[in-house]
C-alpha cells in the first residue's frame, strides 16, 4: 500500500466520485482510477463498488479510509518533527463557520491575530445543515459547527474539538406580560403565539417539547429559520420564540429580552471540526486556542442579561 493509493481511497469515500478526488488532488480522473486499481490487488476482499454511476466504497473500504487517516497523521507528526513546523505558527488558516457563531467570533479572532508572529487567515460563512458540516473540512482548516442537543454525533472521520453549549433562551418584547419573571416555566407559555423554524429543522423538537410540558401543542404562528429575521417578527408582535443565548446579536433589538426556561436544557453544542491530521499544524493549533480564549468569555450570562436590558455579551 502506498500513501497516494490511501489518499484516493479515503478522497473518494468523503467526496464521493472520482472526478471530485481528481480535481481535489490535482490530478487526472484516470489516475486516481489507477491509484485504485492498484491498491485493489493488494487487497483481498473488495474496496470499492458501482452505485449507479458513482464508484463507491464497501465496508472493508471505509475501514481502510478511516486506518488511512491514521497514516496521515502520522504523516504529518513525522513532517513537521523533521522541519519544526510545530515550533513556527506561520501560515494562513482557513476558517468557516455559520452565520450567528462568524458574528460573533470572526471580529475578536481578527484582533487577536492583528500582532507580530500570528498567523494569517481566512475566514468565510456557511448556512448549512447540520450534517453538512463535516464535509466542509475537506477544504476548511476549521469549521465552527453547531450541533443541537439529542441529535446524533459528529462522524467519526473529523475531529471534535468542543468550545461551547449554547442554552436556547425565550426572546419577547419587554413590554410582555412574562418579561418581568426571571424565568419561565413551560405552563406560562400555554396560549402563546411561536415564531419557530421551519418543519424537520431540529429547534422544531425544542419547542415541541416545551407545549408538550405545558400539557397542549405549540399554536405557531410563522415559520422563520433566520435568528435575525425572527427576532424583528417578535419586536414588531406579541409573539415568542427560541433563541441561542450568547451568539445572536440582539442590539439591534434594545425592546426585546431573553428569559431562561425553567426545567428545561434545550441548546446546541458548538464544536470546531477539522480533519484529524490539520489540527497538528502549529498554525491550526494557535487559531483554536484564539478561538477557545474568545468563547470562554460565553460561560454565564452576561451582567445585561441577568439584569434584562440586553441580551448579548459583546
Amino acid at each position: 500500500m502506498e500513501l497516494g493509493q490511501l489518499r484516493a481511497l479515503r478522497e473518494l469515500g468523503e467526496r464521493g466520485s472520482i472526478a471530485a478526488v481528481a480535481a481535489a488532488l490535482h490530478v487526472t480522473p484516470s489516475s486516481v482510477s489507477q491509484q485504485l486499481s492498484a491498491l485493489q490487488r493488494g487487497v483481498a476482499v473488495p474496496l470499492t463498488f458501482k452505485d449507479g454511476r458513482r464508484t463507491a466504497l464497501t465496508d472493508a473500504g471505509r475501514a481502510l479510509a478511516l486506518a488511512a487517516v491514521e497514516v496521515e497523521v502520522a504523516l504529518e507528526r513525522a513532517e513537521q518533527a523533521v522541519t519544526q513546523f510545530q515550533s513556527e505558527p506561520q501560515g494562513v488558516v482557513a476558517v468557516t463557520a455559520f452565520h450567528s457563531a462568524a458574528l460573533a467570533l470572526f471580529g475578536p479572532l481578527l484582533t487577536k491575530l492583528n500582532a507580530p508572529g500570528q498567523p494569517g487567515v481566512t475566514l468565510s460563512d456557511f448556512d448549512v445543515a447540520q450534517e453538512s458540516f463535516p464535509a466542509l473540512t475537506q477544504d476548511h482548516d476549521l469549521v465552527i459547527a453547531h450541533r443541537w442537543t439529542g441529535s446524533p454525533p459528529w462522524p467519526a472521520s473529523v475531529r471534535v474539538e468542543p468550545l461551547l453549549f449554547e442554552p436556547l433562551d425565550l426572546v419577547i418584547r419587554k413590554d410582555h406580560q412574562l418579561a418581568a419573571k426571571e424565568s419561565i416555566d413551560p405552563e406560562d407559555l400555554r396560549g402563546e403565539i411561536w415564531v419557530a423554524v421551519h418543519q424537520g429543522f431540529p429547534l422544531e423538537n425544542a419547542i415541541e417539547q416545551i407545549a408538550g410540558i405545558a400539557g397542549g401543542e405549540a399554536c405557531i404562528g410563522h415559520r422563520i429559520n433566520e435568528f435575525f429575521v425572527a427576532a424583528a417578527v417578535v419586536a414588531a408582535s406579541d409573539c415568542v420564540a427560541l433563541m441561542p443565548r450568547y451568539t445572536l446579536d440582539m442590539h439591534h433589538h434594545p425592546e426585546l429580552v431573553l428569559r431562561p426556561i425553567s426545567g428545561l436544557g434545550p441548546g446546541r453544542h458548538i464544536d470546531c471540526l477539522g480533519r484529524p491530521e490539520t489540527l497538528e499544524r502549529a498554525n491550526v493549533k494557535t487559531v483554536l486556542a484564539h478561538l477557545r480564549a474568545i468563547t470562554a468569555r460565553h460561560t454565564s450570562p452576561p451582567p445585561s442579561y441577568r439584569d434584562g436590558a440586553d441580551a448579548r455579551d459583546c
